[in-house]
């Protein structure tokens, strides 16, 4: 039986024959215990089943537990049991009888080295393992992100975009709720993409990419759910890998992964320390219009246009330590319990140097004003969970308790000049208590239906603390109208059901309903502003399939979701990026709402797997980025310059609607192809103080990964990603192409490997954006980062690939038993 045949038969055997009732007789219990002949440990899942001696048919079965143990009740008769696992010889007991209890002892199950080959060979599976209802990432697979981060991670998943200030997007949609396996965790800090690029790629196993979520997830985050799973192994004994990189820019870092089984108990710690500098630059050319004009279009003002050029360096140092340390206790066959902490220090430094140049309409300078920010960020985060897991007799019958405690900080600390002499003092002292509470219960009915139900209780309480002080006559003086401490209070509590069933194999369903409380408190502590607002939503989500076939699959899915004003965008403290520009949040910000349709298509054919889906989303108060005027001046080289502001606010309604699909092909053992391409367009109609802020995106991506087994087994990656251009009301962004390349190569008897990668091969991974208003245009041009090389060592100890392979379990992420995911 080749590795595909085994695998189907051992989930049939799980999910449909466990419990099966003997045809007829009395039931007696048979049990054993399943062990590797030569190292005599146990194998977990193994597959035993009981065949009828004269026919052959399956009459029942089961599989064995972690110590490799199983108890079958079947009725008294004469059987053909067999038992299986993926990489050994299969062992059958012909012609058994059974008329009592029965122990079969040990079964020992030896490997079959004719076919070890071939399970190493589909080991080495595509980067991407297409599913109907979800996108699995492995991240082990891709060269491109070694020695890397979460961002980097990311920047490859299919249907998730990051761009140069790295920023993530699902489809588009930069609204994205971001788990650590299966909850929401400190590890994503108060800014998900610092944060995430604190975190390297090695402690990554997978991503998972949801974009129809069922009931069970919170109903954040309108673009979808991003599901990261951190590595952890479930093999007995001592067991883990070892990983250390340089590169350049300058950047060095080590992490490791190990995880000890014995007996009841597996511990597991990863920790990592990494230093990168990414330096970056933008350039603005910006023309303010001083004409003016009154109410009857009456000229006012016929003063010359103002020319800015403005140019930014960027220095940035990012630096810290990780990091997850816990322990599992297997109290029974069927029940566990998990105490993990996660620990985050990171010392972060950044020096914007800023140029303003003043111009005329001709180019000769008129003046010039130098700016130097140089800005220091110390992040801690100190997490603490326990997770309780009870597994009923039944298969699929679970109830799980989770709770979560998690204390972040961010210190910000900037001095800066102008001209070589000091202009201002920027201090933020972030401080965020965030408290989780979960429990789950799920209820086989019957062995194609399911009902489960849940509660999750988010407790979130943010303190911003936000100082401006400007240098006058040798001392520092507060800006009392713009310094404030805000206090910022998030409480969600919620509930959810659903039921979900399968008929004839063929069609399922998931029916679910999520009701979430949302308590959300703005205090503002230096001017006694106060406001509390309640809302109480209902999410109901629908997720429908049918297999036409082994290889073809239908799957239609409807959600309703909630995008959360974040702290950011509500907080009123300006954050100036510029003496002529600023950033300043919206108190009044409300929460917006969407109603999603998603109609996937999947299809397995030979050596190609398609996964296609059309969607269409509406939502209304969506949140929309204005640049306007503040009617403040600044005096820029003895010019007297407009600031502008950017904020966001609630603009009416948007419609999204796009194509998307994965597609996977591998020609040959040694080569592996994968692609992804995204089409959408985003309407927004609405308007804002007597101006129409009415808009049609239309944009696409497409990213093309590219493997090869070069000679002497080296392995070859390429990444080629375009990003199209894309439009709104006021901004017209360029299309924007880059590359990334890799090499890795096995050593010391395939324990080890060096991986070289090369990212943004070409040094074009830079946003380019007209933008438009009523008082000024501007042409800016940004690259976040610049183009970098890396070089990794990974060294694994006791995790050899066939080993690897039989002992990994997955890690309880939030999935729905008999393939009810949504």
């Amino acid at each position: 039986m080749n590795f595909r045949k085994q695998v189907v038969f051992s989930l049939l055997l799980f999910i449909f024959c466990f419990n099966i009732q003997a045809q007829s007789g009395k039931d007696i219990t048979i049990t054993g215990h399943v062990i590797e002949l030569e190292s005599k440990l146990p194998l977990e899942y193994a597959t035993v089943a009981f065949r009828d001696s004269k026919d052959n048919s399956v009459i029942t079965g089961g599989i064995t537990d972690a110590k490799g143990k199983f108890s079958i009740s079947v009725p008294v008769g004469v059987y053909n049991v067999t038992f299986e696992y993926i990489s050994f010889k299969k062992q059958t007991l012909l012609n058994k009888q059974l008329t009592k209890n029965t122990d079969l002892g040990n079964i020992e199950l030896a490997l079959d080295t004719e076919s070890l080959a071939e399970v190493e060979i589909i080991a080495e599976k595509t980067t991407v393992d297409i599913k109907l209802d979800k996108k699995v990432y492995n991240v082990g697979q891709d060269l491109t992100v070694s020695g890397g981060t979460v961002s980097d991670v990311l920047d490859n998943v299919p249907s998730v975009s990051v761009d140069v200030e790295g920023n993530i997007a699902l489809r588009g949609n930069d609204d994205v709720t971001i788990l650590i396996n299966g909850k929401p965790s400190g590890l994503v800090g108060l800014s998900s993409n610092e944060a995430l690029n604190q975190l390297p790629a090695d402690a990554i196993e997978r991503v998972e990419v949801i974009t129809s979520p069922s009931a069970r997830y919170d109903a954040e985050g309108t673009g979808g759910i991003l599901n990261i799973i951190l590595r952890r192994s479930k093999l007995q004994g001592f067991n883990g890998s070892m990983t250390a990189n340089v590169g350049y820019p300058d950047a060095a870092g080590i992490s490791g992964n190990i995880n000890y089984r014995t007996g009841d108990f597996n511990f597991f710690n990863t920790t990592g320390y990494s230093y990168r500098e990414s330096p970056g630059n933008s350039s603005t050319k910006t023309e303010y219009f001083n004409t003016e004009f009154d109410d009857d279009g009456t000229l006012i003002s016929d003063e010359e246009n103002t020319f800015l050029n403005e140019d930014i360096d960027y220095d940035r140092v990012r630096k810290g330590i990780n990091t997850n340390l816990g322990v599992e206790w297997y109290i029974n066959d069927n029940t566990s319990v998990t105490a993990s902490m996660f620990y985050k220090d990171s010392d972060n430094s950044s020096n914007a140097s800023n140029d303003i140049v003043e111009v005329d309409n001709l180019g000769n300078i008129l003046n010039e004003t130098y700016r130097h920010d140089p800005e220091t960020e110390d992040d801690k985060t100190v997490q603490y969970a326990l997770n309780f897991d009870k597994q009923f007799e039944k298969p699929g019958h679970k109830l799980t308790f989770d709770f979560q405690y998690e204390d972040t900080s961010e210190d910000e600390h900037s001095l800066i000049t102008e001209n070589g002499l000091e202009s201002e003092e920027v201090i933020t002292l972030e401080d965020q208590e965030r408290v989780l509470l979960q429990a789950d219960y799920v209820l086989p009915l019957g062995e194609d239906s399911q009902f489960e139900f849940g509660y999750r209780g988010n407790f979130n309480d943010l303190d911003t603390d936000y100082t401006l002080a400007y240098y006058v006559d040798g001392a520092y003086e507060i800006d009392a109208d713009v310094s404030n401490n805000l206090i910022y209070k998030e409480h969600i509590n919620a509930i959810y059901s659903q039921y979900g069933s399968k008929f004839k194999d063929k069609f399922s369903f998931l029916l679910g309903l999520r009701m979430e409380s949302t308590d959300i408190v703005i205090d503002q502590k230096t001017s006694n502003d106060y406001q509390d607002k309640d809302y109480l939503g209902l999410f109901p989500t629908i997720n429908l399939g049918y297999e036409f076939s082994e290889d073809q699959s239908l799957m239609l899915g409807y959600n309703r979701r909630i995008r959360r004003p974040r702290s950011r965008y509500i907080n009123p403290f300006p954050s100036r990026s510029s003496t002529t520009s600023l950033f300043q949040g919206n108190p009044d910000l409300d929460p917006s709402y969407s109603s999603g349709v998603d109609l996937g298509y999947l299809y397995t054919f030979k050596k190609v797997t398609l996964n296609s889906s059309i969607y269409y989303q509406h939502a209304t108060d969506v949140f929309t980025f204005i640049s306007e005027a503040t009617g403040e001046t600044v005096i820029v080289g003895g010019t007297e310059i407009s600031v502008i502001k950017r904020s966001p606010i609630n603009l009416a309604t948007n419609d999204r609607y796009g194509f998307e699909f994965t597609t996977t092909y591998r020609p040959s053992k040694k080569w592996n192809l994968n692609a992804n391409f995204n089409f959408f367009n985003s309407i927004t109609r609405g308007d804002y103080n007597g101006v129409n802020f009415d808009a049609d995106n239309l944009s696409w991506f497409i990213r093309l990964n590219n493997k090869v087994t070069l000679p002497a087994e080296i392995e070859w990656q390429t990444r080629l990603m375009y990003r199209g251009p894309s439009e709104d009301a006021q901004n017209k962004t360029d299309g924007m192409f880059y590359t990334s390349l890799a090499f890795s190569k096995e050593v010391f008897n395939k324990n080890a490997s060096i991986t070289f990668n090369v990212s943004d091969v070409f040094n074009s991974m830079k946003r380019s954006t007209l933008s438009t208003t009523d008082t000024y245009i501007s042409d800016s041009e940004m690259q976040f980062r610049q183009r970098s090389f890396n070089l990794a060592f990974t060294y694994r100890f006791n995790q050899q690939k066939s080993r690897q392979e039989r002992g990994d379990r997955d890690e309880d992420t939030g999935g729905d038993e008999m393939g009810f995911e949504g």
